[in-house]
């Protein structure tokens, strides 16, 4: 196997989580992956030895998935709860967590997928700036912009939630990864 070979086989379980968090199912997710790989191996030759393999692959799912909803309106997307798993968590118990994994994981997928994939590359890929706004192909600002109005809808929706269920002491705090940080 040559070099990008191996950078790529490396990326294939964040590609898969990140596919995931924007598709409707996991199996959808997994053929973008797939359509992924294949157009990174037929694109080969357009890598940059000194450039991202990370961001080049992401750029490229990323592209394929706004390609395949061109025109298409689409309803909340679910999202897998071991997507948003997070072990720093270990001061709650099981059902908490998975608790909070629901919640996250309906609050995220209400969001438009442009700020959904902002949030999942920097709080749970745990992507830089510039290396998110290179993966998304876009400018730096307009990834700062997408993640502060996702984090503030997300803020929302979990505040709402649970004055809804009527249970705001018993509700934890926002995980850390997704407050704001100047």
């Amino acid at each position: 196997m040559d070099d990008l070979g191996w950078y790529v086989e490396k990326e294939i379980p964040h590609l898969r989580r990140f596919a995931k968090s924007l598709c409707r199912s996991a199996e959808e997710g997994d053929d973008l992956v797939q359509d992924t790989l294949e157009r990174a191996w037929s694109k080969r030759h357009q890598w940059r030895r000194d450039g991202s393999v990370r961001s080049w692959l992401f750029r490229i799912l990323y592209r394929l998935f706004l390609n395949s909803r061109r025109g298409t309106k689409r309803s909340p997307e679910e999202i897998d709860d071991e997507t948003l798993a997070d072990p720093k968590h270990a001061h709650t118990t099981p059902q908490e967590a998975q608790l909070m994994a629901n919640e996250m994981s309906r609050a995220l997928a209400a969001l438009p997928h442009e700020q959904r994939a902002a949030v999942v590359l920097i709080a749970l890929e745990g992507a830089s700036y510039d290396e998110a706004a290179s993966m998304l192909d876009i400018p730096i600002g307009t990834l700062r912009s997408r993640l502060f109005r996702g984090r503030e809808a997300l803020r929302e929706t979990i505040d709402r939630d649970a004055i809804d269920r009527e249970e705001t002491d018993t509700v934890r705090p926002m995980p850390a990864r997704l407050r704001r940080v100047k």
